[in-house]
């Protein structure tokens, strides 16, 4: 295998939506759209969550996490999307698209040990609501929230560095808004078959034994409540685990039929669209009007910041 350096593809050409020149203006308006609705929905989650001491919960807590990872996420694909939509400049230097398949991978990843996560939270409440507080103390929490970054970018980075440590001699066309690492490799000069092996692996690995973890969590979860004789109680132990359950069903859904399907489409660039902004952009919302104590604490915060302004006035 030779190093990077003796590679004589110096930049790629990202395809993206080339296909629909038609709608290239109604895309850039709503990528760009979508991606301020993203940030700014995301922040004011995070500014929420640290600031009203309702929201000092665990379960919140791993929220404004993923807040952050959402927003770090979503950049890393959306401005490069926006300048070739609106500039034309599909362009991608060699190393840049590197760092860009590696950022990517390693997020994507976060994300779904993330996710996963949550949900374990979710289950420690419901399952064992006695000893929930003294176990999701502060401390545990933080090293909690450390151990999906860490899976994340240890495993995350072997397709990647793989793949770009093959031969790229002849076609530099990627059929995709970003650079992904599978597209890359089928545009590679060298054997692959050791490449392929570690993305299927790496898939397994972050998407798949998360996604199995969650289904089995939900499973004890809903087993659990169904023995709960109060309809009141029922209503709110699923109420507590309703927007974490649209997020991953969003997330891994469309991750799933890109990633883990056998085949690939033409409508791939659209599903890996959905779960690289669209459901980045909805998440703030789905957790805004799923969760009453968000939509609380929003409103007070609200009245507070027009009282302050009021009587600065």
């Amino acid at each position: 295998m030779q190093d990077v350096n003796t590679t004589t593809v110096t930049e790629f050409v990202l395809l993206g939506f080339s296909n629909l020149p038609k709608l290239k203006n109604f895309m850039f308006c709503a990528v760009l759209m979508l991606y301020i609705i993203c940030l700014l929905g995301n922040i004011t989650i995070f500014l929420l969550v640290r600031t009203e001491s309702s929201l000092h919960t665990p379960m919140y807590f791993f929220i404004s996490i993923f807040t952050v990872l959402e927003i770090m996420y979503v950049s890393v694909t959306a401005p490069k999307l926006l300048a070739i939509l609106i500039q034309n400049d599909n362009t991608i230097l060699f190393y840049s698209c590197y760092v860009q398949s590696y950022a990517f991978n390693c997020l994507g990843q976060t994300e779904c040990f993330l996710l996963s996560l949550m949900v374990f939270d979710r289950y420690l409440a419901i399952n064992k609501p006695l000893r929930y507080s003294a176990i999701m103390n502060s401390r545990f929490c933080w090293k909690l929230s450390v151990l999906p970054w860490l899976l994340g970018f240890t495993i995350a980075p072997f397709p990647s560095v793989i793949t770009f440590q093959s031969d790229f001699c002849g076609p530099n066309e990627i059929n995709h808004f970003f650079c992904d690492s599978e597209q890359l490799s089928d545009l590679a000069c060298s054997d692959q078959t050791f490449g392929k092996l570690s993305s299927m692996v790496a898939c397994f690995t972050s998407i798949m034994l998360p996604f199995f973890s969650i289904v089995g969590f939900y499973i004890q979860i809903i087993y659990t409540v169904l023995k709960i004789k109060s309809k009141e109680s029922k209503t709110k132990a699923f109420s507590t685990c309703s927007s974490h359950l649209i997020v991953a069903c969003l997330f891994f859904g469309s991750g799933i039929m890109v990633y883990v399907k056998p085949k690939r489409s033409h409508l791939d660039k659209f599903c890996a669209l959905a779960f690289t902004l669209v459901i980045p952009a909805i998440n703030p919302f789905i957790y805004t009007f799923r969760n009453r104590e968000v939509k609380n604490a929003f409103r007070k915060v609200s009245r507070q910041i027009i009282m302050q302004f009021q009587q600065s006035n």
